[in-house]
């Protein structure tokens, strides 16, 4: 909760039918690219130096256990995991979404 006022966030509609369109479509409005945190084949690091190049990024966080839908992250313009060690699979919601931020944030 220590920061939860500094780093920007928000919700997108008023319902889950408004994701991922109209959602995804404000966000490309307004000059956000997209990056859902996923794990699939085609994921980039979260060191990708394309990430921390990128003006305006929107982190895009599934649920805890189903993640996530396939429709949203294909729509999303990056996918990205976060390296971790061999054997771990994922982390929760909140801890990705802290490695995430503090990554990103970070002077390059």
């Amino acid at each position: 909760m220590g920061t939860v006022f500094q780093m920007p966030w928000t919700y997108i509609g008023d319902d889950p039918a408004q994701w991922p369109h109209p959602g995804l479509d404000r966000l490309k409005a307004m000059g956000f690219a997209t990056a859902a945190m996923a794990l699939t084949d085609q994921s980039v690091s979260l060191r990708d130096p394309a990430l921390a190049a990128e003006e305006k990024l929107a982190i895009v966080l599934g649920t805890e256990g189903d993640g996530l839908a396939d429709h949203t992250v294909a729509e999303c313009d990056y996918t990205v995991r976060i390296p971790m060690a061999h054997g771990v699979d994922s982390l929760n919601v909140a801890a990705a979404g802290a490695v995430a931020f503090w990554q990103l944030a970070a002077p390059q």
